[in-house]
């Protein structure tokens, strides 16, 4: 297994080289939603990636987070490539390097918050004690709703319960894509300002959104376009 993912002073920056990404659609036809993206990510700071529908921002967000393959370049992490990353690599890197969030909250109605949380641990086979889920909860402001179901919560206190859930495995990098985009102004200002100071505190946060309101929260804002870099 690779030295970096599990040595935590090595997890110091991303960078991104000449990513290229290719499709396929039914008819066969390539589509390139990527086209050769250079950019490097420090250990910490909060970053915003900004693009129409369809731009590939989405699609540079789950590269970073090896939900999907590159087609060509390369993806340094620590000096090290990924060229040569096998599916255990890829594994080792997504469940323990990176927390995600997504648009819609993915709980589990039938599950209490404290369920929720330790689920993502336990399918990797590791542990969670109820201490551990109560540090999370505190982290986002809501150690009060351990034992409440989802179904009882807000959509606010929901995308917070995800984010708590993306931090009980520590990781150095938190990808969000459109986390903020079900909720009202007021609760995605929370939300923004949660993964300000998370950023502040040693962790590097990336978010693609649509809301006009990053730049109040922004360390870095990227532009996309067709697929580059264009700001």
């Amino acid at each position: 297994m690779l030295y970096f993912i599990y040595n935590r002073k090595w997890c110091n920056v991303i960078e991104l080289k000449d990513i290229k990404k290719t499709y396929k659609s039914k008819k066969g036809l390539p589509t390139e939603a990527l086209k050769g993206v250079n950019i490097k990510f420090g250990d910490k700071g909060l970053c915003f990636v900004l693009g129409k529908s369809g731009s590939g921002k989405s699609t540079l967000l789950n590269i970073l987070g090896g939900l999907d393959n590159y087609t060509s370049g390369d993806i340094i992490i620590n000096g090290k490539s990924t060229k040569n990353f096998t599916e255990t690599d890829w594994d080792a890197y997504r469940n323990t390097y990176i927390g995600f969030i997504f648009q819609e909250f993915n709980l589990l109605d039938n599950y209490t918050v404290e369920d929720n949380i330790k689920l993502s641990l336990e399918l990797q086979g590791k542990k969670c004690s109820e201490e551990e889920v109560k540090q999370a909860l505190r982290m986002v402001e809501l150690d009060d709703v351990l034992k409440r179901k989802p179904n009882e919560l807000s959509g606010g206190q929901k995308q917070r319960i995800a984010i708590a859930r993306a931090l009980i495995n520590n990781p150095k990098i938190i990808l969000a894509d459109e986390p903020t985009g079900n909720l009202d102004e007021d609760n995605e200002k929370m939300i923004f300002q949660i993964l300000k100071d998370l950023s502040k505190e040693g962790k590097c946060v990336i978010v693609v959104s649509h809301s006009n309101e990053v730049k109040s929260y922004a360390d870095k804002i990227i532009k996309i376009a067709n697929g580059k870099l264009v700001k």
